[in-house]
Protein backbone atom coordinates (compact mmCIF):
# COMPACT_ATOMS: atom_id res chain seq x y z
CA UNK A 1 0.00 0.00 0.00
CA UNK A 2 2.90 2.35 0.81
CA UNK A 3 4.35 2.11 -2.71
CA UNK A 4 0.95 2.45 -4.33
CA UNK A 5 0.28 5.62 -2.33
CA UNK A 6 3.74 6.96 -3.25
CA UNK A 7 3.14 6.35 -6.97
CA UNK A 8 -0.29 8.01 -6.85
CA UNK A 9 0.97 11.08 -5.01
CA UNK A 10 4.11 11.40 -7.14
CA UNK A 11 2.13 11.32 -10.39
CA UNK A 12 -0.50 13.65 -8.96
CA UNK A 13 2.04 16.20 -7.71
CA UNK A 14 4.13 15.96 -10.88
CA UNK A 15 1.15 16.67 -13.14
CA UNK A 16 0.06 19.55 -10.90
CA UNK A 17 3.60 20.95 -11.03
CA UNK A 18 3.50 21.12 -14.83
CA UNK A 19 0.12 22.88 -14.73
CA UNK A 20 1.50 25.25 -12.10
CA UNK A 21 4.56 26.26 -14.15
CA UNK A 22 2.44 26.54 -17.31
CA UNK A 23 0.09 28.83 -15.39
CA UNK A 24 3.06 30.95 -14.31
CA UNK A 25 3.99 31.40 -17.97
CA UNK A 26 0.44 32.57 -18.69
CA UNK A 27 0.55 34.90 -15.70
CA UNK A 28 3.74 36.44 -17.07
CA UNK A 29 1.93 37.10 -20.36
CA UNK A 30 -0.79 38.87 -18.39
CA UNK A 31 1.87 41.11 -16.83
CA UNK A 32 3.40 41.94 -20.23
CA UNK A 33 -0.04 42.59 -21.72
CA UNK A 34 -1.15 44.92 -18.90
CA UNK A 35 2.15 46.78 -19.08
CA UNK A 36 1.71 47.26 -22.85
CA UNK A 37 -1.86 48.48 -22.38
CA UNK A 38 -0.67 51.01 -19.83
CA UNK A 39 1.98 52.27 -22.25
CA UNK A 40 -0.57 52.20 -25.10
CA UNK A 41 1.93 50.31 -27.24
CA UNK A 42 -0.51 47.72 -28.62
CA UNK A 43 -0.70 47.95 -32.41
CA UNK A 44 -3.65 49.69 -34.05
CA UNK A 45 -5.09 49.24 -37.52
CA UNK A 46 -2.82 50.45 -40.33
CA UNK A 47 -3.35 53.77 -42.05
CA UNK A 48 -3.19 54.35 -45.80
CA UNK A 49 -1.05 57.37 -46.67
CA UNK A 50 -1.58 59.44 -49.82
CA UNK A 51 1.62 58.19 -51.40
CA UNK A 52 1.03 54.54 -50.47
CA UNK A 53 1.86 52.18 -53.31
CA UNK A 54 -0.59 49.30 -53.20
CA UNK A 55 1.21 45.95 -53.51
CA UNK A 56 -0.19 42.91 -55.28
CA UNK A 57 -2.11 40.74 -52.80
CA UNK A 58 -3.29 37.19 -53.35
CA UNK A 59 -6.16 36.04 -51.13
CA UNK A 60 -6.26 32.28 -50.65
CA UNK A 61 -9.47 30.51 -49.62
CA UNK A 62 -8.71 26.84 -48.89
CA UNK A 63 -12.06 25.00 -49.02
CA UNK A 64 -13.20 21.41 -48.97
CA UNK A 65 -16.92 20.62 -49.26
CA UNK A 66 -18.18 23.90 -47.79
CA UNK A 67 -21.69 23.86 -49.25
CA UNK A 68 -23.22 26.10 -46.58
CA UNK A 69 -20.67 28.90 -46.24
CA UNK A 70 -18.50 29.16 -49.34
CA UNK A 71 -20.69 31.68 -51.18
CA UNK A 72 -20.68 34.23 -48.37
CA UNK A 73 -16.90 33.83 -48.06
CA UNK A 74 -16.29 34.52 -51.76
CA UNK A 75 -18.70 37.47 -51.69
CA UNK A 76 -16.89 39.00 -48.71
CA UNK A 77 -13.38 38.62 -50.16
CA UNK A 78 -14.35 39.71 -53.68
CA UNK A 79 -15.77 42.90 -52.13
CA UNK A 80 -12.45 43.94 -50.54
CA UNK A 81 -11.71 47.65 -50.78
CA UNK A 82 -8.44 47.19 -52.67
CA UNK A 83 -7.48 48.14 -56.24
CA UNK A 84 -8.80 45.44 -58.57
CA UNK A 85 -5.58 45.33 -60.55
CA UNK A 86 -3.71 44.59 -57.31
CA UNK A 87 -6.02 41.84 -56.03
CA UNK A 88 -6.06 38.15 -56.90
CA UNK A 89 -8.46 35.68 -55.25
CA UNK A 90 -7.68 31.95 -55.29
CA UNK A 91 -10.50 29.64 -54.26
CA UNK A 92 -8.37 26.58 -53.50
CA UNK A 93 -11.13 24.07 -54.11
CA UNK A 94 -10.50 20.48 -53.01
CA UNK A 95 -14.23 19.68 -52.92
CA UNK A 96 -15.85 16.57 -54.32
CA UNK A 97 -19.53 17.48 -53.90
CA UNK A 98 -21.99 20.20 -55.02
CA UNK A 99 -19.64 22.84 -53.57
CA UNK A 100 -17.70 22.69 -56.86
CA UNK A 101 -20.68 23.97 -58.85
CA UNK A 102 -21.51 26.67 -56.29
CA UNK A 103 -17.95 27.98 -56.44
CA UNK A 104 -17.87 27.92 -60.24
CA UNK A 105 -21.08 29.94 -60.42
CA UNK A 106 -19.91 32.47 -57.83
CA UNK A 107 -16.49 32.81 -59.48
CA UNK A 108 -18.10 33.50 -62.86
CA UNK A 109 -20.34 36.11 -61.25
CA UNK A 110 -17.42 38.05 -59.77
CA UNK A 111 -15.24 37.69 -62.84
CA UNK A 112 -18.00 39.44 -64.78
CA UNK A 113 -17.62 42.34 -62.32
CA UNK A 114 -13.91 42.64 -63.06
CA UNK A 115 -12.51 40.80 -60.04
CA UNK A 116 -9.56 38.46 -60.64
CA UNK A 117 -10.95 35.39 -58.88
CA UNK A 118 -10.08 31.84 -59.87
CA UNK A 119 -11.30 28.40 -58.87
CA UNK A 120 -8.07 26.45 -58.37
CA UNK A 121 -8.45 22.67 -58.38
CA UNK A 122 -5.51 20.36 -57.79
CA UNK A 123 -5.27 17.05 -59.62
CA UNK A 124 -4.97 15.31 -56.23
CA UNK A 125 -5.92 16.35 -52.67
CA UNK A 126 -2.49 15.65 -51.26
CA UNK A 127 -1.37 17.31 -48.05
CA UNK A 128 -4.87 18.61 -47.17
CA UNK A 129 -4.95 22.32 -46.30
CA UNK A 130 -1.17 22.72 -46.26
CA UNK A 131 -0.94 21.09 -49.67
CA UNK A 132 -3.62 23.38 -51.07
CA UNK A 133 -1.90 26.50 -49.75
CA UNK A 134 1.47 25.40 -51.12
CA UNK A 135 -0.02 24.58 -54.53
CA UNK A 136 -1.79 27.95 -54.66
CA UNK A 137 1.35 29.81 -53.64
CA UNK A 138 3.30 28.28 -56.52
CA UNK A 139 1.02 30.08 -58.99
CA UNK A 140 0.16 33.14 -56.89
CA UNK A 141 0.80 36.59 -58.34
CA UNK A 142 0.87 38.43 -55.04
CA UNK A 143 3.80 39.71 -53.02
CA UNK A 144 1.57 39.18 -49.99
CA UNK A 145 -0.84 36.31 -49.33
CA UNK A 146 -3.94 36.66 -47.15
CA UNK A 147 -5.63 33.46 -45.94
CA UNK A 148 -9.20 32.85 -44.78
CA UNK A 149 -10.89 29.61 -43.78
CA UNK A 150 -14.41 28.92 -45.01
CA UNK A 151 -16.12 30.03 -41.78
CA UNK A 152 -14.75 33.60 -42.01
CA UNK A 153 -16.55 36.69 -43.30
CA UNK A 154 -13.86 39.43 -43.42
CA UNK A 155 -14.80 43.10 -43.65
CA UNK A 156 -14.18 45.10 -46.83
CA UNK A 157 -11.37 47.15 -45.23
CA UNK A 158 -9.41 44.14 -43.97
CA UNK A 159 -6.48 44.50 -46.39
CA UNK A 160 -6.25 48.27 -45.92
CA UNK A 161 -6.09 47.78 -42.14
CA UNK A 162 -3.44 45.06 -42.23
CA UNK A 163 -1.19 44.99 -45.32
CA UNK A 164 0.41 48.47 -44.84
CA UNK A 165 1.95 47.22 -41.57
CA UNK A 166 4.54 45.35 -43.65
CA UNK A 167 6.13 48.74 -44.42
CA UNK A 168 7.27 49.06 -40.81
CA UNK A 169 10.01 46.44 -41.13
CA UNK A 170 11.18 44.27 -44.00
CA UNK A 171 11.56 41.38 -41.52
CA UNK A 172 7.82 41.32 -40.76
CA UNK A 173 6.75 38.03 -42.33
CA UNK A 174 3.17 37.87 -41.05
CA UNK A 175 0.48 40.30 -39.96
CA UNK A 176 -2.00 38.46 -37.74
CA UNK A 177 -5.37 39.95 -36.77
CA UNK A 178 -7.88 39.13 -34.07
CA UNK A 179 -10.83 36.82 -34.67
CA UNK A 180 -14.36 38.10 -34.19
CA UNK A 181 -17.46 35.95 -33.64
CA UNK A 182 -20.60 36.34 -35.72
CA UNK A 183 -22.62 33.83 -33.65
CA UNK A 184 -21.27 34.36 -30.14
CA UNK A 185 -24.79 34.74 -28.69
CA UNK A 186 -26.15 31.57 -30.31
CA UNK A 187 -25.72 29.28 -27.27
CA UNK A 188 -23.79 28.70 -24.07
CA UNK A 189 -21.17 26.74 -26.02
CA UNK A 190 -20.54 29.54 -28.52
CA UNK A 191 -20.32 32.08 -25.68
CA UNK A 192 -17.73 29.94 -23.90
CA UNK A 193 -15.67 29.48 -27.07
CA UNK A 194 -15.73 33.24 -27.68
CA UNK A 195 -14.66 33.76 -24.05
CA UNK A 196 -11.66 31.45 -24.45
CA UNK A 197 -10.63 32.74 -27.87
CA UNK A 198 -10.92 36.38 -26.80
CA UNK A 199 -8.49 35.73 -23.97
CA UNK A 200 -6.08 34.08 -26.39
CA UNK A 201 -6.23 37.03 -28.77
CA UNK A 202 -6.32 39.86 -26.21
CA UNK A 203 -3.88 38.52 -23.60
CA UNK A 204 -1.81 35.66 -24.96
CA UNK A 205 -1.07 36.93 -28.47
CA UNK A 206 -0.52 40.48 -27.20
CA UNK A 207 1.70 39.21 -24.38
CA UNK A 208 3.90 37.18 -26.69
CA UNK A 209 4.07 39.97 -29.27
CA UNK A 210 4.81 42.77 -26.81
CA UNK A 211 7.33 40.62 -24.95
CA UNK A 212 9.29 39.88 -28.11
CA UNK A 213 8.52 36.16 -27.84
CA UNK A 214 7.46 33.68 -30.50
CA UNK A 215 3.77 33.72 -31.37
CA UNK A 216 1.78 32.00 -34.06
CA UNK A 217 -0.19 32.69 -37.17
CA UNK A 218 -3.67 31.44 -36.30
CA UNK A 219 -4.25 29.62 -39.56
CA UNK A 220 -6.62 32.27 -40.92
CA UNK A 221 -7.38 35.97 -40.64
CA UNK A 222 -3.82 36.99 -41.42
CA UNK A 223 -1.44 37.99 -44.22
CA UNK A 224 1.92 36.45 -45.11
CA UNK A 225 4.83 37.91 -47.01
CA UNK A 226 5.36 35.36 -49.80
CA UNK A 227 9.13 35.62 -49.44
CA UNK A 228 8.81 34.62 -45.79
CA UNK A 229 6.87 31.44 -46.61
CA UNK A 230 9.43 30.45 -49.21
CA UNK A 231 12.41 31.21 -46.97
CA UNK A 232 10.94 29.18 -44.10
CA UNK A 233 10.51 26.13 -46.33
CA UNK A 234 6.89 26.47 -47.39
CA UNK A 235 3.74 24.82 -46.11
CA UNK A 236 4.22 21.29 -44.72
CA UNK A 237 1.57 18.66 -44.08
CA UNK A 238 3.54 16.57 -41.56
CA UNK A 239 1.59 18.07 -38.65
CA UNK A 240 -2.11 18.89 -38.24
CA UNK A 241 -1.27 22.48 -37.33
CA UNK A 242 0.52 23.67 -40.45
CA UNK A 243 0.05 27.25 -39.22
CA UNK A 244 1.93 26.77 -35.93
CA UNK A 245 4.63 24.76 -37.71
CA UNK A 246 5.33 27.40 -40.37
CA UNK A 247 5.12 30.22 -37.79
CA UNK A 248 7.92 28.71 -35.72
CA UNK A 249 10.06 27.80 -38.72
CA UNK A 250 9.74 31.38 -39.98
CA UNK A 251 10.64 32.92 -36.61
CA UNK A 252 13.61 30.59 -36.25
CA UNK A 253 14.76 32.06 -39.58
CA UNK A 254 14.58 35.57 -38.11
CA UNK A 255 11.17 36.65 -39.43
CA UNK A 256 8.71 38.51 -37.20
CA UNK A 257 4.98 38.10 -36.67
CA UNK A 258 3.25 41.46 -36.27
CA UNK A 259 0.06 41.22 -34.21
CA UNK A 260 -2.70 43.82 -34.39
CA UNK A 261 -5.80 43.11 -32.26
CA UNK A 262 -7.40 46.31 -33.49
CA UNK A 263 -8.18 44.60 -36.82
CA UNK A 264 -10.94 42.01 -36.48
CA UNK A 265 -11.77 39.14 -38.84
CA UNK A 266 -15.28 37.85 -38.03
CA UNK A 267 -15.94 34.10 -38.14
CA UNK A 268 -18.53 31.50 -37.25
CA UNK A 269 -17.93 29.46 -34.10
CA UNK A 270 -18.71 25.71 -34.09
CA UNK A 271 -22.16 25.29 -32.51
CA UNK A 272 -22.34 21.50 -32.10
CA UNK A 273 -20.25 19.56 -29.60
CA UNK A 274 -18.99 17.12 -32.26
CA UNK A 275 -17.71 20.07 -34.32
CA UNK A 276 -15.99 21.54 -31.25
CA UNK A 277 -14.36 18.17 -30.54
CA UNK A 278 -13.19 17.88 -34.15
CA UNK A 279 -11.56 21.30 -33.98
CA UNK A 280 -10.03 20.67 -30.55
CA UNK A 281 -8.64 17.32 -31.69
CA UNK A 282 -6.84 18.90 -34.63
CA UNK A 283 -5.49 21.83 -32.61
CA UNK A 284 -4.23 19.77 -29.66
CA UNK A 285 -2.77 16.88 -31.65
CA UNK A 286 -1.17 19.24 -34.15
CA UNK A 287 0.44 21.25 -31.35
CA UNK A 288 1.90 18.04 -29.88
CA UNK A 289 3.24 17.02 -33.30
CA UNK A 290 4.81 20.44 -33.80
CA UNK A 291 6.44 20.34 -30.35
CA UNK A 292 8.13 17.03 -31.19
CA UNK A 293 9.28 18.45 -34.53
CA UNK A 294 10.49 21.91 -33.52
CA UNK A 295 11.05 22.18 -29.75
CA UNK A 296 14.62 20.76 -29.95
CA UNK A 297 15.44 23.39 -32.60
CA UNK A 298 13.98 26.14 -30.43
CA UNK A 299 16.03 25.07 -27.41
CA UNK A 300 19.24 25.02 -29.50
CA UNK A 301 18.55 28.37 -31.20
CA UNK A 302 20.34 31.59 -30.08
CA UNK A 303 17.27 32.97 -28.29
CA UNK A 304 16.81 34.64 -24.92
CA UNK A 305 15.99 32.46 -21.91
CA UNK A 306 12.58 34.13 -21.63
CA UNK A 307 11.72 33.42 -25.26
CA UNK A 308 12.80 29.80 -24.91
CA UNK A 309 10.72 29.46 -21.74
CA UNK A 310 7.58 30.84 -23.37
CA UNK A 311 8.16 28.93 -26.60
CA UNK A 312 8.51 25.70 -24.65
CA UNK A 313 5.17 26.10 -22.89
CA UNK A 314 3.57 27.46 -26.05
CA UNK A 315 4.51 24.33 -27.96
CA UNK A 316 3.69 22.06 -25.01
CA UNK A 317 0.45 23.77 -24.01
CA UNK A 318 -1.67 20.88 -25.28
CA UNK A 319 0.20 18.56 -22.89
CA UNK A 320 -1.71 20.33 -20.12
CA UNK A 321 -4.66 18.09 -21.01
CA UNK A 322 -2.68 14.96 -20.17
CA UNK A 323 -1.75 16.52 -16.83
CA UNK A 324 -5.38 17.47 -16.20
CA UNK A 325 -6.52 13.90 -16.83
CA UNK A 326 -3.85 12.55 -14.47
CA UNK A 327 -4.66 14.99 -11.67
CA UNK A 328 -8.39 14.58 -12.17
CA UNK A 329 -8.44 10.79 -12.16
CA UNK A 330 -6.02 10.53 -9.24
CA UNK A 331 -7.77 13.22 -7.18
CA UNK A 332 -10.29 10.67 -5.84
CA UNK A 333 -7.57 8.25 -4.61
CA UNK A 334 -5.76 11.29 -3.20
CA UNK A 335 -8.87 12.18 -1.22
CA UNK A 336 -8.89 8.65 0.20
CA UNK A 337 -5.18 8.85 1.07
CA UNK A 338 -5.68 12.23 2.75
CA UNK A 339 -8.23 10.74 5.11
CA UNK A 340 -6.99 7.16 5.57
CA UNK A 341 -3.24 7.70 5.86
CA UNK A 342 -1.05 9.89 8.07
CA UNK A 343 2.21 9.34 6.15
CA UNK A 344 2.04 11.98 3.46
CA UNK A 345 1.14 15.27 5.12
CA UNK A 346 4.05 17.29 3.66
CA UNK A 347 3.50 16.01 0.12
CA UNK A 348 -0.21 16.68 0.48
CA UNK A 349 0.44 20.28 1.50
CA UNK A 350 2.79 20.78 -1.45
CA UNK A 351 0.23 19.39 -3.89
CA UNK A 352 -2.44 21.72 -2.52
CA UNK A 353 -0.13 24.68 -3.16
CA UNK A 354 0.29 23.59 -6.78
CA UNK A 355 -3.48 23.62 -7.17
CA UNK A 356 -3.03 27.41 -7.19
CA UNK A 357 -2.12 26.96 -10.85
CA UNK A 358 -5.83 26.84 -11.58
CA UNK A 359 -6.25 30.15 -9.71
CA UNK A 360 -3.58 31.71 -11.93
CA UNK A 361 -5.54 30.59 -14.99
CA UNK A 362 -8.59 32.39 -13.62
CA UNK A 363 -6.52 35.60 -13.44
CA UNK A 364 -5.42 34.97 -17.03
CA UNK A 365 -9.00 34.63 -18.27
CA UNK A 366 -10.25 37.56 -16.20
CA UNK A 367 -7.91 39.90 -18.04
CA UNK A 368 -9.22 38.70 -21.39
CA UNK A 369 -12.85 38.84 -20.32
CA UNK A 370 -12.80 42.39 -19.01
CA UNK A 371 -11.31 43.76 -22.25
CA UNK A 372 -13.81 46.05 -23.99
CA UNK A 373 -16.08 45.96 -20.90
CA UNK A 374 -16.84 48.73 -18.43
CA UNK A 375 -17.65 48.54 -14.73
CA UNK A 376 -15.90 46.13 -12.35
CA UNK A 377 -18.97 44.72 -10.59
CA UNK A 378 -21.00 44.23 -13.74
CA UNK A 379 -18.04 42.55 -15.41
CA UNK A 380 -17.46 40.34 -12.35
CA UNK A 381 -21.14 39.39 -12.28
CA UNK A 382 -20.90 38.16 -15.88
CA UNK A 383 -17.44 36.67 -15.45
CA UNK A 384 -18.04 34.34 -12.49
CA UNK A 385 -20.71 32.08 -14.04
CA UNK A 386 -19.03 32.06 -17.46
CA UNK A 387 -15.63 31.26 -15.94
CA UNK A 388 -17.22 28.44 -13.93
CA UNK A 389 -18.80 26.96 -17.05
CA UNK A 390 -15.66 27.49 -19.14
CA UNK A 391 -13.53 25.59 -16.62
CA UNK A 392 -16.15 22.84 -16.44
CA UNK A 393 -16.31 22.29 -20.19
CA UNK A 394 -12.52 22.72 -20.47
CA UNK A 395 -12.07 19.91 -17.94
CA UNK A 396 -14.84 17.86 -19.56
CA UNK A 397 -12.97 17.91 -22.89
CA UNK A 398 -9.69 16.89 -21.25
CA UNK A 399 -9.90 13.14 -21.96
CA UNK A 400 -10.82 13.70 -25.62
CA UNK A 401 -7.97 16.19 -26.01
CA UNK A 402 -5.49 14.11 -24.00
CA UNK A 403 -5.98 11.20 -26.40
CA UNK A 404 -5.24 13.55 -29.31
CA UNK A 405 -2.11 14.88 -27.59
CA UNK A 406 -0.88 11.36 -26.78
CA UNK A 407 -1.30 10.34 -30.42
CA UNK A 408 0.66 13.42 -31.47
CA UNK A 409 3.50 12.75 -29.04
CA UNK A 410 3.93 9.10 -30.09
CA UNK A 411 3.80 9.99 -33.78
CA UNK A 412 0.53 8.31 -34.71
CA UNK A 413 -0.60 9.91 -37.99
CA UNK A 414 -4.25 10.62 -38.76
CA UNK A 415 -5.92 12.54 -41.62
CA UNK A 416 -6.73 16.25 -41.43
CA UNK A 417 -10.36 16.25 -40.25
CA UNK A 418 -12.16 19.46 -41.20
CA UNK A 419 -14.48 21.18 -38.75
CA UNK A 420 -18.00 21.04 -40.24
CA UNK A 421 -19.46 24.49 -40.98
CA UNK A 422 -23.17 25.09 -40.47
CA UNK A 423 -23.85 28.73 -41.42
CA UNK A 424 -25.35 29.29 -37.99
CA UNK A 425 -25.58 32.98 -37.10
CA UNK A 426 -28.96 33.45 -35.43
CA UNK A 427 -30.76 31.61 -32.63
CA UNK A 428 -33.28 30.10 -35.05
CA UNK A 429 -30.58 28.52 -37.23
CA UNK A 430 -29.91 24.80 -36.90
CA UNK A 431 -27.54 22.09 -38.15
CA UNK A 432 -30.41 19.62 -38.59
CA UNK A 433 -30.05 17.94 -41.97
CA UNK A 434 -26.48 19.17 -42.46
CA UNK A 435 -24.85 16.62 -44.76
CA UNK A 436 -21.42 17.04 -43.17
CA UNK A 437 -22.56 16.28 -39.63
CA UNK A 438 -21.21 12.92 -38.48
CA UNK A 439 -24.02 11.04 -36.79
CA UNK A 440 -21.79 8.43 -35.13
CA UNK A 441 -20.85 8.82 -31.48
CA UNK A 442 -17.25 8.08 -30.56
CA UNK A 443 -16.91 5.32 -27.92
CA UNK A 444 -14.89 7.82 -25.89
CA UNK A 445 -18.20 9.56 -25.15
CA UNK A 446 -19.22 6.65 -22.93
CA UNK A 447 -16.01 7.13 -20.93
CA UNK A 448 -16.84 10.82 -20.51
CA UNK A 449 -20.24 9.89 -19.09
CA UNK A 450 -18.63 7.36 -16.72
CA UNK A 451 -16.08 9.91 -15.51
CA UNK A 452 -18.88 12.36 -14.78
CA UNK A 453 -20.37 9.78 -12.39
CA UNK A 454 -16.90 8.94 -11.04
CA UNK A 455 -16.41 12.53 -9.91
CA UNK A 456 -19.92 12.65 -8.47
CA UNK A 457 -18.57 9.84 -6.29
CA UNK A 458 -15.70 12.14 -5.34
CA UNK A 459 -18.25 14.71 -4.17
CA UNK A 460 -19.89 12.03 -2.03
CA UNK A 461 -16.55 11.16 -0.44
CA UNK A 462 -15.99 14.82 0.44
CA UNK A 463 -19.12 14.81 2.58
CA UNK A 464 -18.39 11.34 3.94
CA UNK A 465 -14.94 12.40 5.20
CA UNK A 466 -16.02 15.98 5.92
CA UNK A 467 -13.03 17.04 3.79
CA UNK A 468 -13.94 19.71 1.23
CA UNK A 469 -10.48 20.68 -0.03
CA UNK A 470 -11.05 19.05 -3.43
CA UNK A 471 -14.81 19.61 -3.59
CA UNK A 472 -14.65 22.60 -6.02
CA UNK A 473 -12.37 20.58 -8.33
CA UNK A 474 -14.69 17.55 -8.27
CA UNK A 475 -17.73 19.76 -8.80
CA UNK A 476 -16.18 21.24 -11.94
CA UNK A 477 -15.09 17.81 -13.16
CA UNK A 478 -18.42 16.07 -12.61
CA UNK A 479 -20.37 18.89 -14.26
CA UNK A 480 -17.88 19.21 -17.12
CA UNK A 481 -17.82 15.54 -18.10
CA UNK A 482 -21.58 15.19 -17.79
CA UNK A 483 -22.14 18.32 -19.91
CA UNK A 484 -19.78 17.14 -22.64
CA UNK A 485 -21.45 13.71 -22.59
CA UNK A 486 -24.94 15.24 -22.72
CA UNK A 487 -24.21 17.72 -25.51
CA UNK A 488 -22.42 15.09 -27.62
CA UNK A 489 -25.39 12.71 -27.44
CA UNK A 490 -28.07 15.41 -27.69
CA UNK A 491 -26.53 17.22 -30.65
CA UNK A 492 -25.96 13.97 -32.52
CA UNK A 493 -29.53 12.79 -31.94
CA UNK A 494 -30.95 16.02 -33.31
CA UNK A 495 -28.67 16.21 -36.37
Amino acid sequence: MYWLELIVLTLYTGALSFIFVYSLSQLNLVYIYRKARKKQSIAKAAEITKDYEYPMVTVQLPVYNELYVVERLIDAVASFDWPKDKLEVQVLDDSNDETIELIAKKVTEWQAKGVDVQQVQRPERKGFKAGALQYGMSIAKGEFIAIFDADFVPEADFLKNSVPHFQKDEKIGVVQTRWGHINEEYSMLTKLQAFGLNTHFFVEQNGRSQGGHFLNFNGTGGVWRKECIEDAGGWKADTLTEDLDLSYRAQLKGWQIFYTPDVVAPAELPAAMSAIKSQQYRWTKGAAETSIKLLPKVLKAPLSLGTKFHATFHLLNSAVFICIVVTAFLSVPVLLIRNLSDSWEILMNVSMIFLMGYAFLIVFYWNGFKEKRDGFWKTAKDFVPQMFMLLSVFLGLSVHNAVAVFEGLIGKKTPFVRTPKFNITGKKDTWKGNKYFKKKINPLTALEGFLGLYFVGGLGLAFYFNDFALLPFHLLLSLGFLLVFYYTVQHTRHA
